[in-house]
């Protein structure tokens, strides 16, 4: 049958646009597959096949005739202590009337490693509901508690009158300051099956992975030592035995998202903590696109990437490293490629941009706290920070799940480029994930930068969500978050120009980003 001649051009047209787009996205796929080679080892913090990564992308950002901007070349040095807790040597037992009761540790409960910890400690138990310590939204678990001395258990969520972005900023070491004020000695958290990434199995099989923190202890959110652990909530009831009270009405509440009361469990945690403590350095990699203002090219938007990931397998099965093609070498690949357009692009933006790929993000945003608290450019000409992480291209980008879109008027923005895109922006899903702390954005908010992370857009309750639910549990810190998975490649490059229109929006934009009045973020405003 022969098409209509207008039909006919229209799709002759469409094939070079089409060879294009196939074109980007091998080429942006070539990058996922060479940071998820073998070559670089799971980039790990602090190993040689991170720092093989990061002069993969410097030489990269070379190529792109990007200026270096780091303090060393493109390079940005910092040094880590390195705490590996162990489970051989290391026990916990819960103490009724001076009898203990053994735990086993994996099976209930797993010890952190982000947090020096003590070698030894004894000390009674006290629930305090969410552990949100939010006295401006009128709201604290810790008012009234006698912590001292004590080691505070929580569970995981918050309040539904409370915003998403609010409850995760309680979280982490906000939880940690407002802890330790009440005099606690260790912090316990109670995760709920329905918020949990990662089913508890998985968990246990990761728990050796190391924790890392600042060298310099004067870059530390927290000072000293404090008796960190999460416990499995199917084993929980353990804990709450002789409260009067049943884990599964509090998990009942939380699911709900009501207010929860603490009180205490009438028991004492003992543990023994084995632990293994050294020195890494690593990197973050740091190439600046100079601005074309006279003015505004003083001032920096920065976009970042977390470079590292978990390392090599030590379990003796499966595969010898840990891929993270897509968390977070699917994020680098886009930097890469939006550096590169944009480098190539015969008009520059007005404001510089700074491509700033991270390290230490899988332990606790530490590349990204660093750069945001020590930039390599004067701290004030920060304007601006977009972030890509495990943006998960696994179906059409027809929407943008964006967190911190309400904060400021980079959120306006955002809104702006997406709705020219026609895309749809959506809401986070699932709120009590803690997603809006969870990555490296939010050490630019801490510094108060205007900062936006970005995802594919999906609804809770859609085939859309049911992926990214499947992808978490099965993939996510997991050996299948390798380079034979399905990827949609296409997408991706439509997310990529997406981003780079946006970079482009934000630095041309006239007015300086600003936090909104009635943004609670405000607060940490330069």
């Amino acid at each position: 049958m022969r098409l209509p001649l207008a039909f006919a051009l229209v799709a002759l047209s469409a094939l070079p646009a089409a060879a294009a787009a196939d074109a980007d996205g091998a080429r942006w796929w070539s990058h996922v597959e060479t940071l998820a080679g073998p070559q670089f080892e799971g980039r790990l913090t602090g190993t040689p096949g991170y720092d093989r990564a990061a002069a993969y992308a410097a030489g990269q950002f070379k190529a792109y005739g990007l200026k270096p901007a780091g303090t060393d070349g493109f390079l940005q040095p910092m040094r880590f202590t390195v705490q590996r807790v162990l489970g051989e040597g290391s026990s916990a037992a819960l103490v009724v009337e001076g009898q203990e009761q053994p735990l086993r540790i994996g099976p209930d409960l797993l010890l952190g490693a982000r947090i020096p910890q003590p070698k030894a400690i004894e000390a009674p138990l006290v629930f305090i509901g969410y552990g949100l310590h939010l006295p401006e939204a009128g709201y604290d678990d810790f008012a009234g508690q006698d912590l001292k001395g004590k080691i505070a258990v929580y569970v995981n969520g918050g309040p539904g009158d409370i915003s998403a972005a609010l409850k995760a900023h309680s979280r982490g070491s906000e939880t940690w300051r407002a802890a330790r004020a009440a005099g606690a000695v260790g912090l316990i958290a109670l995760p709920t099956p329905k918020s949990m990434d990662v089913p508890w199995t998985r968990q246990m099989q990761s728990a050796g992975q190391p924790g890392m923190y600042p060298a310099d202890e004067d870059l530390r959110e927290l000072p000293g030592e404090a008796f960190s652990a999460s416990f499995n909530p199917a084993e929980a009831e353990k804990l709450f035995a002789r409260s009067g009270h049943r884990f599964a009405d509090v998990l009942a509440l939380a699911d709900a998202a009501k207010p929860i009361e603490g009180f205490p469990l009438n028991l004492a945690l003992k543990a023994q903590v084995a632990s293994e403590v050294g020195q890494v350095a690593s990197a973050n990699v740091v190439a600046k696109l100079p601005g074309g203002d006279p003015k505004l090219k003083a001032e920096h938007v920065v976009v970042t990437a977390h470079l590292d990931h978990l390392g090599v397998n030590t379990s003796g099965q499966g595969a010898p490293y840990y891929a993270g093609a897509l968390d977070n070498g699917a994020g680098v690949a886009s930097v890469l490629e939006i550096a590169r357009e944009m480098a190539a692009a015969k008009a520059r933006p007005k404001r510089s941009v700074l491509f700033v790929l991270v390290t230490g993000e899988e332990k606790g945003l530490l590349g990204s706290k660093y750069f945001a608290g020590k930039p390599s450019v004067p701290a004030a000409s920060v304007v601006a920070n977009l972030n890509m992480d495990m943006a998960l291209p696994l179906w059409k980008f027809d929407s943008v799940l964006i967190y911190g879109i309400d904060e400021s008027t980079l959120g306006d923005t955002a809104k702006a480029a997406a709705g020219a895109a026609n895309l749809e922006v959506v809401a986070d899903p699932y709120p009590d994930r803690n997603s809006f702390i969870r990555s490296d954005q939010y050490s630019f908010i801490r510094a108060g930068v205007p900062a936006l992370s970005f995802k594919f857009g999906f609804k809770e309750g859609t085939d859309r969500a049911a992926i990214e639910k499947a992808w978490r549990a099965e993939r996510y810190h997991a050996l299948a978050d390798d380079l034979d998975q399905p990827v949609e490649k296409a997408e991706a490059v439509k997310f990529d120009a997406f981003l780079a229109q946006l970079i482009t929006d934000v630095a041309n934009e006239p007015a300086t980003p600003r936090w909104k009045d009635e943004s609670f973020f405000k607060r940490f405003a330069k």
